[in-house]
């Protein structure tokens, strides 16, 4: 991990911080979830680079080492796709592989709708592209499902602010690594479903925590709350929402994701699909949500493979 670089870039008025490794033209732009940062892409960035690509894996504003934006509460998903672009701009690449994980989803499917002639093809890992209007999974799970939590202004602040970052990471790692839904009981907080007896997830290391701890240290979750868990209902202006390059899904069968309300058979039956007409679908039989921290070497197999396919 030694051998990354990292970059810091100005634009649309913020520092923004840019792993980068690899040289060449075929470039792959990482785009991270929650709790993740640059870090959740270390592995994917040392193989992709050995195999002939420049890898970036930027944090977000308001995550990690970026800057903060002035008002954190005002951050949208529209934000992140502008500055993705503008970071691509500042280092003159036209033209991108994207590979996204969990909420890094939704911009990289963005910049692919709103930016065509940007992006080559989509690789994305625990979550398909959905509809772009307003999700409907706090109508069909109990009040306690963790993102009606976190969508509430000040509950998550709240639950959060008891631990440090550090804790605050080391618990939704291990709820999401879970095949369930997080769901806490009317009484109960996000945070207390997660005893501090239950070790790691096996695949997790103390220093892999310690390192996410200090990132979120420096960032705190302001932001992170805003984007995404109080951002999903806005609108794009999308007028065509067919995703035209081809794109991987690469799946747990132990993904909580796949409890969501009709996610499973969105899936499985065609209807991501409708969406994104060339997609291929993987699964993999004991994957969890983080499948690119949890079986590095067979994800970066498969993406290496598509990328190649696609170059």
């Amino acid at each position: 991990m030694d051998q990354i670089q990292h970059n810091f870039i100005t634009v649309r008025g913020l520092k923004f911080h840019v792993a980068d490794l690899g040289e060449g033209s075929n470039v792959v732009l990482f785009l991270h979830g929650f709790p993740e940062i640059w870090y959740s892409w270390r592995y994917q960035m040392v193989a992709l680079a050995n195999a002939g690509f420049r890898t970036l894996a930027p944090d977000y504003r308001g995550y990690g080492l970026s800057d903060i934006p002035p008002e954190p509460e005002k951050t949208t998903f529209a934000d992140l796709v502008a500055d993705l672009v503008a970071i691509l701009d500042h280092l003159g690449i036209n033209k991108v592989f994207v590979v996204a994980k969990d909420f890094g989803v939704r911009p990289a499917y963005l910049l692919t709708l709103l930016h065509p002639h940007r992006v080559s093809c989509v690789v994305t890992l625990g979550v398909p592209h959905v509809p772009l209007e307003p999700r409907k999974y706090r109508e069909s799970l109990p009040e306690g499902f963790y993102i009606s939590r976190w969508n509430e202004p000040g509950r998550a602040e709240a639950d959060f602010g008891r631990f440090d970052a550090k804790t605050v990471v080391r618990n939704i790692y291990i709820l999401f690594s879970r095949s369930e839904i997080p769901i806490a009981d009317e009484k109960q907080e996000v945070m207390d479903m997660v005893d501090a007896s239950v070790p790691l997830p096996p695949w997790f290391t103390e220093e892999d925590l310690t390192t996410y701890g200090a990132l979120y240290e420096k960032s705190g979750f302001k932001t992170a709350l805003q984007v995404p868990y109080r951002s999903f209902d806005e609108d794009f202006g999308i007028t065509d929402p067919i995703v035209k390059v081809p794109a991987l899904l690469i799946m747990g069968c132990k993904d909580y994701v796949l409890k969501f309300p009709g996610m499973e058979e969105y899936i499985k039956f065609g209807k991501a699909k409708e969406l994104v007409p060339d997609l291929d679908i993987i699964y993999l039989p004991e994957g969890t949500h983080f499948v690119q921290e949890q079986s590095p070497e067979l994800v970066n197999e498969l993406i290496l493979d598509f990328l190649r396919s696609h170059m």
